[in-house]
């Protein structure tokens, strides 16, 4: 490879890659018609598709958690829906493991000029750049006219929603489709809070997710404005809302539901208080 002639590529470890493929190997004895386990041979790339959200929403709760031994073991149970999807795809001759490894190591190499060729680089925002220029003509943009609905496109339908639509903003506020000031953000806030109200009341149900979809959107803006994470924000609230829910649960004397409403918004108070000493 020409283009790595100037960066000495580190020489990998043989124990890493022993384990590599002692992993590859347990996934095949797995799937094997001759012995394997039957919960994995009845797997297909679509019903493991939700542990591979799982798996990855894990990996970031431990690594937000610091617990290097819960990182470590979370990035495994990802590894394996890795090794799961390539095993299957290569019994019926579409790709395997070394097609995927090959094709992101090849991507890195390209898409790292400064590093693997001779392009320079003084900033982290013109490391971006380059990077989304050769990301551009790798996928092949055949109508400049789209290229940003495109983009949204990509994003609208392979992202989580908030991560999606946060996304989504960034980039047709870059693209000039902005408010002048954050007043015009809240306005459209007001806006679409009554017509989410008038849906409630006058409107189907196809309607009413309509407008409460065009509600968070624009939440997301004002997040957006305020450089605000909206997953994080969200994520923030649950994790408080459990916690408030767990001091209930030791102060209270009986089953939560043996308490009125009035109860227990005051043992809500009370955990609200003590959480937050």
């Amino acid at each position: 490879m020409s283009s790595q002639s100037q960066t000495k590529m580190p020489t990998p470890d043989d124990e890493a890659l022993k384990a590599m493929r002692q992993l590859i190997e347990v996934v095949a004895s797995l799937r094997s018609p001759d012995g394997g386990c039957p919960w994995d041979l009845a797997q297909t790339p679509q019903t493991l598709k939700p542990y591979i959200i799982e798996e990855a929403y894990e990996v970031v709760h431990a690594i937000e958690s610091g617990d290097k031994d819960a990182i470590c073991e979370e990035l495994g149970d990802l590894l394996l829906q890795v090794v799961l999807q390539a095993q299957i795809a290569s019994e019926y001759g579409q790709f395997s493991m070394r097609e995927i490894a090959t094709g992101i190591a090849e991507k890195l190499i390209r898409r790292h000029p400064h590093v693997f060729a001779d392009v320079q680089v003084n900033t982290v925002e013109e490391v971006r750049q380059n990077w989304e220029e050769i990301k551009a003509v790798e996928k092949g943009k055949t109508d400049p006219k789209h290229e940003l609905t495109d983009k949204l496109s990509r994003y609208a339908s392979t992202l989580p929603p908030l991560m999606g639509a946060m996304k989504m903003s960034k980039k047709a506020a870059s693209a000039g489709f902005e408010w002048e000031d954050v007043r015009g953000v809240w306005d459209k806030f007001e806006e679409e809070l009554a017509e989410f109200k008038y849906a409630l009341e006058h409107e189907e149900k196809a309607q009413q997710q309509g407008e409460l979809g065009d509600l968070l959107f624009t939440i997301i803006n004002i997040a957006r404005w305020h450089e605000l994470e909206p997953s994080a924000g969200l994520q923030l609230t649950n994790q408080r809302f459990v916690a408030r829910l767990r001091k209930m649960e030791e102060m209270a004397s009986r089953p939560l539901d043996d308490y009125s409403l009035e109860e227990l918004s005051e043992l809500w108070q009370q955990a609200k208080t003590q959480l937050a000493v």
